[in-house]
């Protein structure tokens, strides 16, 4: 994936700083009637299959979740708002994000992740949403803390979070239950350490001919959160608490290596598949175990309950703590409003009222699988009804993040690199690891070698 064009950043920066200094403060009046807003996203494209849909009922998935949400603010609000969509491709997201901003036309709301909001934030790409957020009835309090931290740089708000997501276990209760792997009551038995784990993954290749895991091994980013999040139940870390450097060449990044290098290696899971690939394997009933996030669990709950899927017997776990440290890798979603060369008032008004409308629906958003931003909808009947939420409650409580940093995202394509290096090609496990520690402070600013 193309890294983003920091040079033309920094060119922006300059053309809108003094626009970003001065940005006109907001009217109490409502928006202007027929505003036009542009909103740019990812999670998929399904306007054709939604066209039309306001009831949120017929939703399903992100896709289909957000989509109608939109549709709905298009054909309800009382302004006569149009949010207007361009989906863009999860893999070129920011490449093209970057491309608006250094054309002069970035979109009035954009989706970023966690992960990226100092890129942003810290070149003033980004407004500061404090004073809109009160004017408009966007209550930072009833944040949660993970969520307010997230959106947050140097002590400011420059996003509205949409959702705490993170990596859970997708389970195929029937393979566990032909390999054996199921308690009295039906419950699948989930390894408690590095060595039931390999036991657990043997028995079911041995009975089952099928394998245990289900994970994306090339062109995705899942083997650099499993691999994080075995660092981190080691009780260690990949960054400093400053984010300023890398500390993957480790013992406890030798571990979480060695252990992808054996589930790979034992074909545990294939090695040459990517998401697309996994995600159809674990469908299509050829792994006991999906390693893959929040994101899903509204999804795979309806392709189980089709009758004519393989996957029939289905729960969700949070990731079992295999060391001494319970954690998972987790990330947020968030919309900020992009500073603009000319800033208009009414729409940035337009776009705190479909902010506004996104905050009263978090529930609607959290149906995916992913965790809630507010504290009432996380502690609300309505949220612990949903399925499957029981299953996976403590990962609130273990999720853990890298933290801001600059090229967080160009770090996380490094990492991914060298580490499927090791199962593609062969590199050793010492020069993968000497290599993301090399390259990654290398993008921080700094080498440490």
């Amino acid at each position: 994936m193309k890294k983003p064009n920091w040079k033309a950043f920094l060119v922006f920066t300059l053309l809108v700083a003094m626009a970003a200094s001065a940005l006109p403060a907001l009217s109490t009046a409502q928006a202007q009637e027929g505003t036009t807003i542009t909103f740019y996203r990812f999670f998929g494209g399904c306007s054709d299959e939604y066209a039309g849909v306001t009831d949120l009922a017929q939703a399903t998935g992100e896709c289909g979740i957000i989509q109608v949400l939109t549709n709905n603010f298009n054909a309800e609000n009382e302004f006569g708002i149009t949010v207007e969509t361009q989906n863009i491709d999860w893999f070129t997201y920011y490449d093209q994000l970057s491309s608006t901003f250094a054309g002069g036309n970035p979109p009035d709301i954009a989706v970023l992740h966690r992960l990226s909001l100092f890129d942003y934030a810290s070149r003033d790409l980004v407004m500061a949403l404090d004073e809109g957020f009160e004017q408009f009835g966007i209550d930072v309090n009833d944040f949660t803390p993970n969520a307010l931290d997230a959106a947050s740089y140097d002590g400011t708000v420059y996003a509205m979070p949409w959702d705490v997501h993170a990596l859970l276990w997708h389970v195929n209760v029937d393979l566990m239950a032909e390999a054996g792997l199921v308690d009295d009551n039906g419950e699948p038995i989930l390894p408690t350490s590095r060595a039931e784990l390999e036991e657990h993954a043997q028995l079911v290749k041995e009975t089952t001919g099928k394998r245990y895991f289900s994970m994306a091994g090339v062109d995705d980013p899942m083997v650099v959160r499993f691999f994080e999040t075995i660092v981190w139940q080691q009780g260690s870390d990949v960054f400093d608490e400053e984010g300023t450097q890398a500390m993957f060449d480790t013992d406890a990044g030798r571990e979480a290596l060695d252990l992808l290098l054996w589930i790979y290696e034992n074909n545990h899971a294939a090695k040459d598949a990517d998401y697309s690939v996994s995600e159809q394997d674990f469908l299509a009933g050829e792994a006991a175990v999906m390693i893959n996030g929040t994101w899903v669990v509204d999804s795979y709950n309806a392709q189980a309950a089709n009758p004519d899927t393989p996957l029939m017997s289905y729960v969700v776990r949070d990731f079992p703590t295999l060391y001494d440290v319970p954690a998972t890798w987790s990330d947020s979603h968030m919309w900020v409003m992009p500073v603009q060369p000319d800033p208009d008032p009414a729409k940035q008004e337009a776009a705190l009222q479909f902010l506004k409308f996104l905050y009263d629906n978090n529930l609607q958003w959290a149906r995916t699988g992913h965790m809630p931003i507010r504290t009432s909808v996380l502690a609300s009947a309505e949220y612990e009804a949903l399925p499957h939420r029981s299953e996976y409650v403590e990962t609130a409580s273990i999720a853990r993040a890298v933290p801001p940093a600059p090229n967080q995202r160009g770090n996380m394509d490094v990492i991914a690199e060298e580490l499927q290096a090791s199962w593609l090609t062969g590199k050793d496990a010492e020069s993968v690891l000497a290599d993301i520690d090399y390259r990654v402070n290398e993008l921080l600013g700094g080498r440490r070698r």
